[in-house]
């Protein structure tokens, strides 16, 4: 298989998931924007070599993280623990999405001094339906930031500028967010030092605005009326919620937001990516309905999975603080039963690439993440990503530099 040579060339394969790494890295070269079908990507403004992004960009390389935990699944990969969990303050855990670990978690390493700030996103104030990266030095800021951010995010946009504040920090991100950041801590002495947790949630993909859009359409609204945009939480699943600046509002449940798959909108990457699960992370967080379908609202739960000697340390920490409380252990095939389609994009993914491959496009380098042991040999699946390919449906324009 062929890989990328350069960002662009990321991009235009589909590959982008647009992260923010080559703006935190090359900020003369490259800078974030929307593109016309609401998806966040690069927009060249100067000249350069793309070389030391290619080095860590989720859309050139993935891999897990380099431990070898106490347990190793096929589809759910290493891990020490695998448990429900959910957060110990009951606020957070109404606030935030499902149970709120990764707020508790984020809560708990400022409490504790562990980590001096937090480096995650969060609804852009000026405009409430995109996200926006941020750094949050507080507990309260964390928790007033909660939420899962179902559109674009390019939280490592704003990396180096964590690493300028030469303070120990953790990363709340998606888990293509957490390859990106593994690579470069391999080469980024700073980061290295810095880094004390990479935190991810267990991810079925990330829409473009396109579907954001629908919904303000369906309202009658401009995203310049907006003062709220609510992906969830304030629940288990929560509704998505609308606010306006003269004091309408409007609601979704969960169901109606997201029943009809059809209209998700979920970027290409999404559909390709080899580590939806965490594995590059230290935890990893999930929704644990059965069958993936929530019955109605509840009080919230998490599976949480974590990874790394330092991410089960971390979470035994924040259960004896008490800023988590933990439930059943669950195993990898409950886990299954919990995330289908996961399971299923796993045994798919082998095929998909070769189907990219044969067709001529470039993918990204992977290993440690068992594919091959995985692979279904789904020739439907590699026919059907051959053709997709070679009618452009993969091809992404850059924004324009000056978007």
């Amino acid at each position: 298989m062929q890989h990328p040579q350069s960002v662009q060339e990321v991009v235009n394969a589909g590959l982008c998931i647009g992260c923010g790494l080559c703006e935190a890295l090359a900020p003369d070269r490259w800078r974030m924007a929307f593109t016309d079908q609401g998806r966040l990507r690069p927009a060249k403004i100067g000249e350069g070599s793309d070389s030391e992004i290619l080095r860590a960009c989720p859309g050139a390389v993935v891999r897990p993280n380099d431990e070898q935990a106490t347990h190793l699944d096929d589809i759910w990969g290493s891990y020490h623990t695998m448990q429900e969990a959910w957060a110990g303050d009951a606020d957070i855990r109404f606030r935030a999405a499902t149970g709120g670990v990764l707020t508790a978690l984020g809560v708990h390493l400022l409490r504790s001094g562990k980590a001096a700030f937090v480096l995650h996103c969060a609804a852009d104030p000026d405009a409430p339906m995109r996200s926006k990266w941020c750094m949050s030095d507080t507990e309260e800021q964390v928790i007033r930031r909660a939420g899962s951010r179902y559109g674009p995010s390019d939280t490592l946009a704003g990396l180096e500028v964590a690493i300028a504040r030469d303070a120990p920090f953790a990363v709340i991100a998606k888990p293509c967010d957490a390859n990106a950041v593994r690579e470069r801590a391999r080469i980024d002495a700073r980061l290295n030092r810095l880094l004390v947790a990479v935190l991810v949630m267990v991810c079925g993909g990330a829409s473009d605005l396109g579907k954001s859009h629908a919904v303000l359409r369906e309202y009658d609204l401009e995203e310049d009326e907006l003062s709220l945009f609510r992906y969830r939480g304030y629940g288990n699943p929560g509704p998505t919620r609308i606010e306006t600046k003269d004091g309408r509002a409007f609601q979704k449940t969960y169901a109606e937001m997201w029943a009809d798959e059809a209209g998700w909108r979920i970027q290409t990457r999404c559909k390709l990516c080899a580590d939806p699960l965490g594995e590059a992370a230290d935890v990893a967080a999930a929704d644990i309905w059965p069958g993936a379908v929530p019955e109605g609202e509840d009080a919230g739960f998490n599976g949480v999975i974590t990874r790394t000697a330092a991410g089960e340390e971390l979470y035994q920490s924040a259960l004896a603080a008490g800023d988590l409380t933990c439930g059943d252990f669950i195993t990898p095939r409950e886990f299954d039963g919990y995330q289908p389609h996961q399971v299923n994009k796993k045994h798919a993914l082998a095929s998909r690439l070769r189907g990219m491959a044969e067709a001529g496009q470039a993918t990204f380098r992977h290993e440690g993440l068992r594919l091959a042991a995985l692979d279904d040999q789904n020739t439907d699946e590699q026919v059907g990503t051959a053709r997709r390919v070679r009618e452009g449906r993969f091809f992404e324009d850059l924004p324009k530099g000056d978007t």
